[in-house]
C-alpha cells in the first residue's frame, strides 16, 4: 500500500502469535504519541520541500517541463529508498527514540537544501561526456534532494511498526495512518503552493520545516525523560549553527521571491557607457534600463521594435499596443514616452515584476499604461471583441521557460481576432543551432497570418549556441522599403541590418514539421540542443 505521494506503508507478516510487539511500551496516556498526526507531518514536509525545490532552482537553471519532471521523479526515487530502508530499520530497531533520531536527520537533511542549493546551482548542471541533457538534470537534483526525501521517506514504515501492537486492528491503523498520511500531502500542497511560498519565500520555508521537523524529533524520541525544558534546551544546541547566520540564509539570490519568479535587480554600466537598471527574472536577464532616458535601448529586439513601432504610428497616425510580458517595461515605456497618446495595454502575469518596475525601473506611478496582471492568453480571451491593436508584442519567452500555451496556434488565433487587419505581431524568442524552435513557431504562425519576416539580431546567426530572433507576422503586406529606412530613435537601421530573405525565411520554417498546438507544443525538447550547445552549461 502507498501514500498518494508514493510513501509505501507495509501490514505486518506473519500470524497473530509470531507478531511481537515494538521494543517500545507505548503508553495510552502519553499524549505525544500520535501516529496520524505524525504522518501528517512528516508527508505535509516532503509536498512541501517538493514544491519549493522548483523555485529554488529556477535562478539557476529555470522553470521548464524537464525540471519539474526531474525534481517529482528524484523525490519519488528519494521516498522509494527511504520506504525500503525505514522498513528494514523498522523490523530491526523499532523504538521511539529511533524515530525521532530520523525526524532529527529528517530537519538537518532540509536545513542541507539550503546549503547545497547554492554550491551546485552556481556550478551549474554536471558536465559528463556523453550523458544526455535529461541525465545531467537528474543528477542534477538528486544531489540536492535525494537525501531529504529518502529521511523523511523512512518514516512512515517506522510509525506503522511502532503502531501495530494487535492484528485484528491492522486494516483500521493502516487506514488511519494512509489517510492522514494522504491529507498530509494534500495540505502541504495547497498551503505551499497557494500561501507560503508568497508569504515567506522558499529559504524561510525550508528553515521552518527543518525547525518543525526536529521539534517533533525532541518531543517523540524520548531523549530525556525530566520533561519539555530540556528537550527546548537541546533544540536550541542542535539548530544553533544553522539558525545564527538566518539573515543571510534567508537573503538567498532574491530581490523578491514570488510565485512566478526570483526577481533580482541589479546596476550595470554597459559598453556604451550609459548606466542600466538591470533586471533579471530567475535565471535570465529580461531588461536593461536607463532611468535618466527612456528612449535608450539595450537589446537588439528592443531596437527592432522601436522601428517597427515609428512605422506602424506612421503610417496609422496612432498607436494602439499590446504587450505580451512587461518584465522591465521597457518599450512600454518607450511608446508612453515617443507617443504619448497612444493606448497601451501590458498583460504581466506578475504583479511583483510590476511592483519592481514601479519601485525601481522608472515605471511611474501615475503612468498611462494599463497592466493587467493575469495571464496574457485570460487577458485577450475576455478582452472586449471590440478591442482592436495595431501592434501586438509577445515578450513572454525566457530561454528554456517558456510558457507553451502562448505558442500555439489557438493562441495565434486569439491574438488575430485582437489584431487589426493591418497590425502587425512581433515576437522575440531565444533558440540555438538549427532553430528548431524557431522554425516550429514559424510553421506554426503561417497557419494564421499570411506574411512573416524574420529578423536575427546580429550577425553568424546559423552559428550561435543562442541567439535573440525576431519573429514579424501581419495578415497584409509590410512595407519592407519604408520599414528598412527608418531609425527608430538612434543611429542604427536594425531591420535593415538583421532582416533576412525569404528564402533564408523558408530554410529555417522546412527543418521539421512540427505545428504547436494546445494538444502538441514540445517546446523544451525543441529548445535542449540549445542548452547542450550553451556554454553556460
Amino acid at each position: 500500500m502507498t501514500t498518494c505521494d508514493g510513501q509505501s506503508l507495509p501490514p505486518p507478516t506473519g500470524s497473530p502469535s509470531s507478531v511481537a510487539p515494538a521494543r517500545v511500551e507505548l503508553s495510552r496516556k502519553d499524549w505525544l504519541w500520535q501516529p496520524s498526526l505524525i504522518v501528517f507531518i512528516s508527508n505535509a514536509c516532503i509536498m512541501t520541500i517538493e514544491l519549493v525545490a522548483g523555485r529554488l532552482v529556477a535562478p539557476y537553471v529555470g522553470v521548464s517541463l524537464y525540471t519539474w519532471t526531474s525534481i517529482i521523479g528524484v523525490i519519488l526515487a528519494g521516498i522509494s529508498v527511504g520506504n525500503y530502508i525505514g522498513g528494514r530499520v523498522a523490523d530491526r530497531l523499532a523504538s521511539r527514540r529511533m524515530l525521532g533520531l530520523l525526524f532529527a536527520l529528517a530537519g538537518l537533511g532540509s536545513f542541507s537544501i539550503l546549503g547545497t542549493v547554492t554550491v551546485f546551482g552556481e556550478a551549474g548542471l554536471p558536465r559528463i561526456a556523453g550523458l544526455p541533457l535529461v541525465a545531467r538534470m537528474a543528477l542534477y537534483f538528486a544531489s540536492i534532494f535525494f537525501l531529504p526525501s529518502a529521511l523523511l521517506g523512512a518514516i512512515s514504515p517506522l510509525v506503522v511498526k511502532l503502531t501495530l501492537q494487535d492484528l485484528s486492528k491492522t486494516g483500521g491503523v493502516i487506514g488511519r495512518i494512509y489517510a492522514a498520511s494522504a491529507l498530509g500531502s494534500i495540505l502541504g500542497t495547497f498551503a505551499t503552493g497557494y500561501f507560503l511560498i508568497q508569504w515567506f519565500g522558499t529559504r524561510a520555508i525550508l528553515l521552518g520545516v527543518g525547525v518543525i521537523l526536529l521539534v517533533i524529533a525532541l518531543l517523540i524520541g524520548q531523549w530525556t525523560r525530566r520533561g519539555i525544558v530540556p528537550a527546548i534546551v537541546a533544540l536550541g544546541v542542535i539548530a544553533a549553527p544553522f539558525v545564527f547566520p538566518v539573515r543571510s540564509i534567508l537573503a538567498g539570490p532574491c530581490l523578491r521571491e514570488t510565485n512566478y519568479f526570483c526577481i533580482k535587480v541589479r546596476e550595470d554600466i554597459r559598453e556604451d557607457r550609459v548606466t542600466y537598471m538591470t533586471l533579471i527574472l530567475d535565471r535570465l536577464v529580461h531588461s536593461y534600463t536607463a532611468l535618466e532616458n527612456p528612449t535608450k535601448l539595450a537589446y537588439g529586439y528592443e531596437k527592432v521594435g522601436a522601428e517597427v513601432l515609428e512605422y506602424v504610428e506612421g503610417r496609422d497616425g496612432r498607436l494602439s499596443t499590446f504587450f505580451i510580458g512587461g518584465g522591465g517595461y521597457t518599450l512600454p515605456k518607450y511608446v508612453e514616452y515617443v507617443y504619448p497618446d497612444s493606448t497601451i495595454d501590458v498583460a504581466e502575469i506578475d504583479p511583483g515584476v510590476t511592483l519592481v518596475a514601479h519601485e525601481l525601473l522608472g515605471l511611474r506611478r501615475d503612468t498611462l499604461i494599463r497592466t493587467f496582471n493575469e495571464d496574457a492568453r485570460l487577458v485577450l480571451t475576455h478582452l472586449d471583441e471590440a478591442q482592436r491593436y495595431n501592434f501586438v508584442m509577445g515578450d513572454a519567452f525566457n530561454d528554456f521557460s517558456v510558457p507553451y500555451h502562448l505558442t500555439t496556434h489557438e493562441f495565434n488565433q486569439l491574438v488575430r481576432r485582437h489584431l487589426t487587419d493591418d497590425g502587425i505581431y512581433m515576437l522575440n524568442l531565444i533558440d540555438g543551432p538549427g532553430q528548431s524552435f524557431v522554425g516550429a513557431f514559424l510553421r506554426t504562425l503561417r497557419r494564421t497570418f499570411d506574411h512573416l519576416y524574420l529578423i536575427p539580431t546580429g550577425h553568424n546567426w546559423q552559428t550561435l549556441a543562442r541567439n535573440t530572433y525576431v519573429i514579424l507576422a501581419s495578415p497584409a503586406p509590410i512595407n519592407l522599403e519604408k520599414l528598412r529606412h527608418l531609425y527608430g530613435g538612434d543611429a542604427q537601421l536594425a531591420v535593415d541590418d538583421w532582416l533576412v530573405s525569404e528564402g533564408q525565411l523558408r530554410a529555417v520554417m522546412g527543418n521539421g514539421v512540427i505545428i504547436l498546438t494546445d494538444d502538441y507544443a514540445p517546446t523544451d525538447r525543441l529548445l535542449a540542443p540549445m542548452f547542450e550547445a550553451s556554454e553556460a552549461w
